[in-house]
């Protein structure tokens, strides 16, 4: 019963974080499981994205109802993450914990140290803009963005690969990407962003389920408080003070890579 309310815990508080700050969840997920069970990494990846896809669906679910995602960009992108989050779910059953732990662990610090000093103006790069976007989102605000479809779409295939590989959704990395390179306005680039990360988790997840990954004692529960959690972050995305928090984030991320690269 108590490792029962600890993973409903975990859950609720991954997709409860990950919703307000644009992330998946799973770097929440997946550290706690290394802690909490003795499941080998490929095992705590799939439970993870099988629990993304619960977290990411209430969240998807919230911004639809807000009017703030761009479904069309969303659908590109997710259809380029597809074989990334399969290439990458196979990947994983030929890591050794060792090289997982590292590899996570490296990943976790380098993202920290861009969530903390995360840039928010638009960089000037030289990439042709194909896609024009022109739309009202529900509060009556206009929104005018243009960007390269072809550097999005490479952009989620390797998303899609790093999600799949580590259990951790790829949101940290496709929001920043969006709003940096593609100049998608923040708030429509997290809701964005979970759309994608939704569609292409159900790949990740069905692969990882197909190659015997996924632990599903530890995945209901964790689904349970995903539920929850998702859909309370989404809600409150507009309300709380989202640099503060990335900021805490950011260096608990640093002190899990620590940790995940000497363990």
């Amino acid at each position: 019963m108590i490792e029962a309310f600890m993973l409903i815990l975990v859950g609720g508080l991954a997709a409860f974080v990950g919703a307000i700050v644009g992330l998946g969840g799973g770097f929440i997920i997946v550290p706690s499981m290394i802690l909490l069970s003795n499941l080998s990494p490929k095992e705590i990846v799939g439970t993870s994205m099988a629990v993304l896809v619960v977290s990411s669906l209430t969240s998807t679910i919230v911004f639809m109802k807000q009017k703030r995602i761009d479904y069309k960009s969303g659908i590109y992108f997710s259809v380029a993450m597809f074989p990334g989050s399969i290439i990458g779910a196979w990947a994983t059953k030929y890591m050794t914990s060792h090289l997982f732990y590292v590899l996570f662990g490296c990943f976790m610090m380098i993202m920290a140290t861009l969530v903390f000093f995360k840039p928010t103006q638009p960089k000037n790069v030289n990439l042709k803009s194909t896609i024009q976007r022109n739309w009202i989102d529900e509060n009556g605000e206009k929104h005018d963005y243009a960007f390269s479809l072809k550097a999005g779409l490479i952009a989620s295939f390797f998303v899609g690969f790093l999600s799949s590989l580590f259990g951790i959704g790829g949101g940290s990395v496709m929001v920043m990407f969006m709003v940096l390179f593609l100049f998608f306005p923040p708030h429509i680039a997290t809701a964005t962003s979970m759309l994608s990360i939704f569609c292409s988790s159900i790949i990740g997840a069905g692969t990882h389920l197909y190659f015997g990954h996924v632990i599903w004692s530890y995945a209901l529960w964790l689904a349970i408080g995903a539920f929850v959690g998702g859909r309370a972050g989404a809600l409150w995305s507009k309300k709380i003070a989202g640099p503060y928090i990335m900021r805490a984030l950011s260096i608990c991320m640093l002190l899990i890579g620590f940790f995940m690269v000497f363990k």
